[in-house]
């Protein structure tokens, strides 16, 4: 038995788009989960005046929001490393930075309530219509 080169294509696709997904996911969760630690947390140099730099350290590496940021971050990362082993730098780089950005648009917005103004939703879209163009 066979398999048909569209079948391939079709796999590889899917494999492709779930390593990018991975990626994208996972640094955009970990990139709000830090933010969102660093509001909580709140003025480093406050804490600084008042702690010391060690104290400043601890109220950042005893945040779970932070250390959880960390860990998405991580697995964006060697997931990142997985994807260069099977796909092509030229598509892998620029597919993850800019549809991370995207997502982080969208999170921003959902997520830590800031406010995304219609430029930056521009540019959201004008990145997927880039990304399309490269995957194609």
């Amino acid at each position: 038995m066979t398999i048909s080169s569209g079948a391939l294509m079709q796999a590889s696709f899917w494999k492709a788009a779930a390593m990018m997904a991975t990626i994208v996911i996972s640094s955009s969760t970990g990139e709000v989960l830090t933010a969102a630690a660093m509001k909580s947390i709140g003025d480093l140099d406050e804490i600084r005046a008042k702690s010391g730099l060690g104290g400043a350290i601890k109220a950042v590496v005893t945040s779970p929001l932070f250390m959880s940021g960390i860990f998405f971050m991580a697995v964006a990362f060697f997931s990142l490393l997985f994807a260069l082993n099977h796909m092509n730098l030229s598509l892998v780089g620029p597919a993850a930075a800019s549809l991370t950005l995207v997502t982080n648009t969208v999170a921003a917005q959902l997520f830590l309530r800031e406010k995304v103004d219609r430029r930056r939703w521009t540019a959201a879209m004008l990145v997927c219509v880039g990304v399309y163009f490269l995957a194609h």
